[in-house]
């Protein structure tokens, strides 16, 4: 499953729970986005 972080009051929120209607339980909103889990760390010479 996807997991999704509302953008305006912060809430994780799976993606099993938007099936029907993208609009976050908590706050109403519509905006969404995946929060990355694992940063990449790349040396330089």
């Amino acid at each position: 499953m996807v997991e999704y972080k509302c953008f305006k009051c912060g809430q994780n929120i799976d993606s099993k729970d938007l099936d029907k209607r993208f609009v976050c339980p908590n706050c109403g909103s519509k905006i969404f986005f995946k929060p990355r889990v694992k940063v990449k760390t790349v040396k330089t010479d």
